[in-house]
């Protein structure tokens, strides 16, 4: 089958034709590295991680880059707030997001370029703009001329005339106010570089479309981003790009937010959950779960309780592959294929939700035959359980998360020493056929988050629903 995804531009859902066969091209917009992430900021990466990961799957060479923007308005804030260099700000916390990226399993990019490190694309680029009659100079200022270009807002696809350009502090020179900056003009105390209009910085769309075009070229696959960047920033990097001469991206893939009560989860509206603070709350495998496993294109609103949920559904999924690797005496290999049913969930716009709707299905018939002591099928079920977990960055038993199972271990083994003890208990009490004791242990267990199962071989217990 093949792959379709929700064009952005289109407004539908579109099979997928690459521009070279058998390859795929992405640019994500990834991090401005003001401060550190929250899950909100994790999401975009964890996102695109698992399309990348299902284009691999597939059989396409894929070629990723997610871009890090180190010189921002924002930055500069941050930097004056904390009386830092800007560049100490950017680097710590660009370090950050690497750590959640990293902590979350997502797969290092191809290529992750920084826009300081791109200066010279980038006036290369305002210069073809100028001669194209697409830009011009005003008090060293450069601005794209927004009428100049008329599939202008395209993707958002907005009324110029009834369009507002978000204002841009101490801008001056403007022909057009929704006419917006490509590079601005030193201002005291400021980070700035040399170009033909005299010192200054660039603008935070021209960035991206500079880096683009120098490592994917004038024509590329997918780009992507967060639903919050379709306008300004994707719109205005589209006409920079095409105005100088580029196909740009066929694609546009965005993803929906984390909220908190309903509002973007963001450091402006002070209800931000680091993924820092995150990670010494939750197994970073869980969150990854819980994050990664709905739809992109739908609206997460965060609270503990959905990562409890999470937390138990995963335990799920968990327990059963420990059971199976327990009874074949270590590691069962990923099967070659994924189930044709997880495949065409994957191939109709990254459909997780649906593909983890198999997972869990398949986690039950294996259970099945666990229970029915038929060993051969339940080895088979966790195979193809392991390669569509595979698809998903959520394989227990992969190398990514073999350190956290090496650090919970030591754990598991106290809180499996005290619930022997309780479970001991309760085959006491049934031994002397005191039903309503041994019930009553149970359901204890069941309301701290322990599921006990009756086997042949005795008792055992696993995390289950909270």
């Amino acid at each position: 089958m093949t792959i379709r995804l929700y064009d952005t531009s289109a407004r539908q859902i579109r099979d997928f034709t690459p521009l070279t066969p058998g390859c795929v091209s992405i640019y994500l917009c990834g991090a401005t590295v003001q401060a550190a992430p929250h899950i909100g900021h994790i999401r975009s990466g964890l996102n695109f991680d698992i399309m990348r990961r299902w284009f691999e799957y597939r059989g396409y060479e894929v070629t990723f880059i997610r871009n890090v923007t180190d010189i921002d308005d924002k930055i500069i804030w941050k930097a004056a707030e904390q009386n830092r260099p800007w560049w100490s700000i950017g680097y710590d916390n660009e370090r950050a997001f690497d750590d959640g990226y990293r902590a979350l399993g997502c797969l290092p990019p191809t290529y992750e370029p920084r826009a300081t490190g791109h200066i010279t694309e980038m006036v290369e680029m305002m210069r073809g703009l100028i001669e194209r009659g697409h830009a011009y100079e005003a008090d060293g200022s450069v601005y794209f001329d927004v009428r100049s270009w008329p599939a202008y807002l395209e993707l958002s696809r907005q009324d110029l005339e009834e369009m507002r350009q978000p204002a841009e502090e101490g801008i001056t020179g403007k022909r057009d106010p929704r006419d917006f900056a490509m590079w601005k003009a030193t201002k005291p105390g400021e980070p700035d570089w040399e170009s033909p209009w005299g010192r200054g910085r660039p603008g935070w769309h021209l960035e991206c479309s500079a880096m683009a075009h120098k490592y994917l070229g004038r024509a590329f696959d997918i780009h992507g981003g967060g639903l919050d960047l379709v306008f300004p920033h994707h719109e205005n990097e589209i006409a920079q790009a095409k105005a100088f001469g580029d196909d740009f991206a066929q694609y546009w893939l965005h993803n929906a937010w984390v909220t908190m009560s309903g509002e973007k989860m963001s450091k402006s509206l002070g209800n931000s959950v680091l993924v820092s603070e995150m990670v010494k709350q939750w197994r970073p495998i869980v969150l990854r779960y819980y994050l990664g496993t709905p739809h992109y294109r739908s609206t997460i609103e965060y609270s503990v309780d959905a990562l409890c949920e999470a937390e138990s559904a995963f335990a799920r999924i968990e327990g059963f592959v420990q059971r199976v690797v327990e009874l074949a005496g270590g590691p069962v290999e990923p099967a070659a294929e994924v189930p044709p049913s997880f495949a065409e969930a994957m191939d109709d716009d990254l459909g997780v939700p649906q593909a983890l709707a198999v997972v869990h299905n398949t986690v039950r018939q294996g259970n099945s035959a666990l229970a029915a002591d038929d060993k051969e099928s339940a080895v088979a079920r966790l195979a193809e359980v392991r390669a569509m977990l595979g698809v998903l960055g959520l394989d227990p038993l992969d190398a990514q998360w073999a350190g956290e199972g090496e650090r919970s271990e030591d754990l598991h083994g106290v809180v499996d020493s005290l619930v022997r003890l309780v479970l001991d208990q309760r085959e006491a009490a049934r031994a002397r056929k005191d039903w309503a004791t041994a019930d009553a242990i149970r359901d204890q267990l069941k309301q701290a988050g322990l599921a006990v199962e009756d086997s042949p071989q005795g008792p055992r217990w696993m995390p289950g629903p909270r």
